[in-house]
């Protein structure tokens, strides 16, 4: 039998989900990461989804970028406890949630969100296209638009939230918010460059792509 000098790769829980609420997914988050800081050596976890229409705000964001009135509750808003300004997720954006435990990788949250930036870039490099950071913020922008957000909590070297990135959603929804507080920067979608692209197929590029740049075993499971 011939050993391979592979180093041995992390396994990560991949859980594959369809549309879920808000609501629903951040309490499912906050639980597997109750669970991993009491016990660290459960493994990581990568969440793909997709959100109903919903409007969030990350810890210090500032309510002056939502364009309407927060009181009148006409739309989803919930303030979390993520990093960054006000976002917005609907249907046909997918969303990635890790649970890492960054012990296992580097201890240092710029270099994990440039590797968020990095899976994104690679799946954008699948379809011949150049995805690019702005020095000064996080996500990723492809020609002067940004077309993933990034906002991360991480407690005790565990991470939780993620990355958004608008496949073919309905983008209206942007037109209420200053996305990111980013005013003079416009959001993109994939479905400008790419006609007929769907999150589905983005979907296994994102895994795979994430599985490459982390340098994990995706382990594709169901919730228990």
């Amino acid at each position: 039998m011939i050993h391979s000098m592979e180093p041995h790769k992390n396994r990560c829980l991949l859980y594959n989900q369809g549309l879920m609420p808000y609501l629903e997914a951040h309490g499912w988050q906050r639980s597997l990461l109750t669970e991993r800081i009491h016990n660290p050596s459960l493994d990581d976890v990568l969440i793909l989804l997709e959100h109903p229409p919903v409007y969030t705000l990350g810890q210090g964001s500032n309510s002056d970028f939502l364009k309407f009135d927060i009181d009148k509750g006409i739309y989803d808003v919930h303030r979390v406890e993520r990093g960054g300004e006000v976002t917005y997720h609907c249907p046909g954006q997918l969303v990635g949630y890790p649970i890492l435990n960054l012990q296992r990788y580097r201890k240092d949250l710029h270099w994990y969100l440039r590797e968020l930036e990095e899976v994104i870039i690679r799946v954008l490099t699948v379809y011949g296209l150049q995805g690019e950071r702005i020095p000064a913020f996080t996500g990723v922008w492809l020609q002067g638009r940004k077309v993933a957000a990034i906002g991360i909590k991480v407690s005790r070297w565990i991470t939780m939230h993620g990355f958004a990135l608008n496949v073919c959603p309905d983008m209206t929804g942007f037109e209420r918010i200053v996305p990111c507080g980013i005013s003079d920067k416009p959001v993109g979608s994939l479905a400008e460059w790419i006609p007929g692209i769907t999150c589905e197929e983005v979907r296994f590029y994102v895994a795979q792509s994430f599985a490459e740049v982390f340098g994990v075993e995706l382990v594709e499971s169901q919730p228990q």
